[in-house]
C-alpha cells in the first residue's frame, strides 16, 4: 500500500553502503587472445585498482572473471595525475601463442612491473617483477607493444622534487622500456623516443615499424584547446624536427591510427565537432573527412591510453558517436557509411579495443550497470562482467529524461538530465512540490550521460529530484557550447546551473524554494561560485530569495589565485583560458572567487575534502569554511584521511552521502530516516 509522507522523508532500500558497493568503476577494456582484459577498482580495499581476465574457455558472464593483481600490488598511474589506462597485455615469451603477460604501473612507486602469466587459466599472474628503475621520479602511461615487441613505447612524466616535497619541474617524452627488465637497475636502457613538447600522448608506431605518430601540445593550451600530430622516422626525435600533419593552436587533434604505411586516421574539430579524418603522412593530398556530421567521434583527452575507434581486420573502423553521449558503430572510410552496431545499451563508454573483427568496450544505461562487453562487428554483444551494484528494484530507480531547459524565452538552451523522485511504496502530500539538487559535473569539459546510478537512486528514491547539467562548457555538443566557458568560467557555468533550475522550478516540477546545488572538483567550484560570488547572475524578480538553499562541495576551489599558483602541472595554465593569464586577469580572479564574497545572501554549505589530494588541496576547503565561519553562515566541513581527488574508499563514500542526505534535511525542512543528523557550525 502507497504511503503518504514529504519529499526527502521516504524510505528506501538503497543504501549508502549499496552506493559504495557500486563504486566498483570498470574502466579500459583491453583484448588479449580469446580473453577480455579491464581495470577494476575495490572501494572495500580502501579504492585498490587491480586487472581483471575474463571471457574466455572457462568463462560465463562475469562469473569466470578472474583477477590478475592480487593485493597488494595496486594498477594506477599518475601521468597527469588523472592517469588512465594502467596496464598492456603483453605476449608471453613462455606461456604459447595466444598467451600474454600483464605490464602494468603500480600506484605506490610508480614503476612499471611485468607478472608472468604462467599460472595457466582461472589463476593469477605470476609474481610482477620491475621493468623500470625505483626513486626517480618517473611515471609511466599511454603503453604500447613496440613493433618487434621487445619494448614497452610509452608517455614518461618526470618530477623533479621542489621545495617541501613540491611538485617542482615537470618533464614529459616518448620512451622505450625493455621488457627484459634491464633498465630496473640501469635506467639508461630506457630510450628517449620523442622529446620537445610540453604534454605527449598516443605514441602510435607505423605498422613497418619505421616510423611513429604521435600528438603533442604545450602550455598553456589543454589538449582539448590545440593539439599536433606529427610524424618521424624512428630513431630518436625532436618535435621541432618531425613533420606536422595536422592540427594547432585552435584544433584539437586525437587518436592517431596508420591505415597502412603512409597513411593515418585520426580525429580532428577543424570543422567545430571531433570528426574523423584520413592524413597522409607524405603530404600527398590534403586531410579529408570520412564521415562529416554534427556529432563527436572523440571526448576531452583528460585519461590518457584509451582509444575511441579502432581498424577492423576487414579495413573498416569501429567508433564511438554521439551527441551528448557516445553510441558504436561501423564507419566504412571508402564510403562514409556508418552503420549502428545495435546494441542492448544506450550508452558506451569513450574508449573501445579493436582485434581482428572483435570490440571490446564498457557500456552501461539508465538501469544497465556499466559492463565490460564484447562483440564482432555487426553481431550482438556478450557481457564478459557487469558492475557490482546492489541489485535495486526498478521502481526505485529513475526515469531520466534529456531535456533543453532556458529559464527565459530567449536566453541560452542549457543541456541536462532530469531525474525525478521515484518510489513505488509512496507518495508525497497533495500540493507538494519536490525539493531538487543540481549536480554540476566536473571536468569541466565532462559531460553526464544516462548510466546507471546508485548514487543519484540514493537521492530520488527517498523523494529528492536531480538536475544533471551539462553547462556550456561541456563536451558532447561540438566545439562551439565547449567554447562558451572561455574566459567565462564562474560566470557561464553558474548562469547555466541556475537557468537550469529555474527553469524546472518555472515548470511547476520542483520547489522554487528547495533547490540545491552540488558538485566536485570543478563542480565543486561551480556550486560555491553560485552561493557566493555569483548570487545575482540570472534576473529574479524583486523579493524572490537566492536560487539556492544549500550547496554541497566535494573538494571544490573556493580561491583561484593559490589554485593557480599550486596546482599540478598539467592544469597549471588551464585557468589562463577559463579566466585569463596572470598577473593580467589579477582582477577576474578576485571577483569570481567564492572568497571574499561570501555574504548574509549565502546558504548554508556542506564541504568534503580528502587530505591527500594534491588537484585541490585541502586549503581550498579550510580557506572557505573559515569565510563561512567569519560571516555566521551554517556549514559542516568534514575532511577524510587518505582519500585524494575523488573518494575511493566505501566508509568514505558512506560517510559523505549519509551527510549530504542529512543536510539537505536540515536546510529544506525534513528529516530523512536512518541517516545521523549533521551539525552546522
Amino acid at each position: 500500500m502507497t504511503k503518504i509522507a514529504p519529499y526527502g522523508t521516504w524510505e528506501s532500500p538503497i543504501s549508502a553502503a549499496d552506493v559504495a558497493r557500486g563504486k566498483v568503476y570498470i574502466s579500459f577494456a583491453e583484448i588479449a587472445g580469446d580473453e577480455v582484459w579491464w581495470q577494476e577498482s575495490r572501494p572495500a580495499e580502501g579504492g585498490r585498482v587491480t586487472i581483471m581476465a575474463g571471457g574466455g574457455p572457462v568463462a560465463g558472464e562475469g562469473g569466470g572473471a578472474r583477477e590478475l593483481l592480487p593485493a597488494p600490488w595496486y594498477a594506477r598511474t599518475r601521468v597527469h595525475e588523472y592517469g588512465g589506462r594502467a596496464y598492456l597485455p603483453v605476449p608471453s615469451p613462455t606461456g604459447g601463442p595466444g598467451r600474454f603477460d600483464l605490464v602494468f604501473a603500480n600506484f605506490d612507486d610508480q614503476r612499471l612491473y611485468r607478472a608472468d602469466s604462467t599460472a595457466g587459466p582461472g589463476a593469477p599472474a605470476g609474481e610482477p617483477r620491475p621493468l623500470t628503475p625505483a626513486d626517480r621520479g618517473f611515471r609511466f602511461a599511454d603503453m604500447v607493444l613496440s613493433p618487434d615487441r621487445r619494448e614497452i613505447w610509452c608517455v614518461r612524466e618526470t618530477a623533479s622534487g621542489g621545495p617541501d616535497g613540491a611538485e617542482g619541474r615537470v618533464s614529459r617524452a616518448i620512451v622505450a622500456v625493455p621488457l627484459d627488465g634491464s633498465a630496473a637497475g640501469t635506467p639508461d636502457a630506457i630510450r628517449v623516443l620523442v622529446t620537445g613538447a610540453d604534454f605527449f600522448a598516443f605514441p602510435t608506431p607505423s605498422p613497418d615499424g619505421t616510423q611513429l605518430a604521435w600528438i603533442s601540445w604545450n602550455h598553456p593550451r589543454m589538449p582539448w584547446d590545440g593539439t599536433e600530430l606529427r610524424v618521424a622516422p624512428v630513431a630518436g626525435a625532436a618535435v621541432a624536427d618531425a613533420t606536422l600533419l595536422m592540427g594547432g593552436p585552435a584544433e584539437s587533434v586525437l587518436a592517431p591510427a596508420w591505415r597502412d604505411d603512409d597513411s593515418l586516421y585520426a580525429i580532428s574539430d577543424s570543422s567545430g565537432w571531433w570528426n574523423l579524418y584520413v592524413v597522409s603522412a607524405t603530404g600527398a593530398f590534403t586531410p579529408r573527412p570520412l564521415c562529416p556530421r554534427e556529432e563527436e567521434f572523440g571526448e576531452p583527452l583528460w585519461w590518457l591510453g584509451g582509444r575511441p575507434f579502432g581498424v577492423l581486420g576487414d579495413g573498416r573502423l569501429a567508433v564511438l558517436h554521439g551527441v551528448g553521449g557516445f553510441r558504436l558503430a561501423v564507419l566504412d572510410p571508402a564510403h562514409g557509411t556508418l552503420t549502428d552496431a545495435g546494441l542492448d545499451f544506450r550508452v558506451v563508454e569513450g574508449e573501445l579495443a579493436v582485434s581482428g573483427m572483435t570490440v571490446a568496450a564498457v557500456a552501461g544505461g539508465p538501469r544497465t550497470p556499466l559492463s565490460v562487453i564484447r562483440t564482432t562487428a555487426g553481431g550482438p554483444a556478450e557481457v564478459v562482467r557487469r558492475q557490482a551494484v546492489a541489485a535495486a528494484d526498478p521502481p526505485y530507480l529513475p526515469d531520466p529524461r534529456q531535456v533543453a531547459l532556458s529559464a527565459t524565452p530567449n536566453g541560452p538552451v542549457v543541456h541536462a538530465l532530469a531525474y525525478p523522485p521515484a518510489n513505488p511504496d509512496f507518495e508525497a502530500p497533495a500540493g507538494e512540490l519536490a525539493p531538487y539538487i543540481v549536480h554540476v559535473h566536473g571536468g569541466p569539459t565532462s559531460c553526464s550521460v544516462a548510466v546507471l546510478s546508485l548514487e543519484i537512486a540514493y537521492f530520488t528514491s527517498r523523494g529528492i529530484g536531480v538536475i544533471d547539467v551539462n553547462y556550456g562548457g561541456s563536451s558532447g555538443y561540438g566545439r562551439a557550447y565547449r567554447e562558451r566557458l572561455r574566459g567565462q568560467w564562474g560566470v557561464v557555468d553558474v548562469a547555466d546551473a541556475m537557468n537550469a533550475a529555474l527553469a524546472l522550478a518555472g515548470s511547476g516540477e520542483a520547489d522554487r524554494r528547495r533547490l540545491g546545488i552540488r558538485g566536485g572538483s570543478a563542480g565543486g567550484w561551480t556550486a560555491l561560485a553560485a552561493v557566493t560570488s555569483g548570487l545575482r547572475l540570472p534576473d529574479i524578480e524583486p523579493g524572490q530569495p537566492p536560487v539556492f538553499a544549500a550547496a554541497v562541495s566535494y573538494f571544490g576551489v573556493s580561491d583561484l589565485r593559490p589554485f593557480a599558483a599550486t596546482t599540478h602541472d598539467f592544469e597549471s595554465r588551464y585557468l589562463d583560458g577559463l579566466i585569463g593569464p596572470l598577473p593580467e586577469a589579477d582582477a577576474l580572479y578576485q571577483e569570481r572567487s567564492p572568497i571574499g564574497h561570501v555574504s548574509a545572501l549565502t546558504c548554508p554549505v556542506l564541504l568534503l575534502q580528502g587530505l591527500d589530494d594534491p588537484i585541490v588541496p585541502p586549503a581550498q576547503s579550510e580557506l572557505i569554511a573559515a569565510d563561512l565561519a567569519a560571516h555566521g553562515i551554517p556549514h559542516a566541513y568534514i575532511a577524510f584521511e587518505g582519500e585524494s581527488h575523488g573518494f575511493r574508499k566505501a566508509e568514505t563514500v558512506i560517510t559523505s552521502l549519509e551527510s549530504e542526505l542529512a543536510f539537505y534535511g536540515e536546510v529544506m525542512g525534513f528529516r530523512p530516516p536512518g541517516v545521523p543528523r549533521v551539525k552546522l557550525s
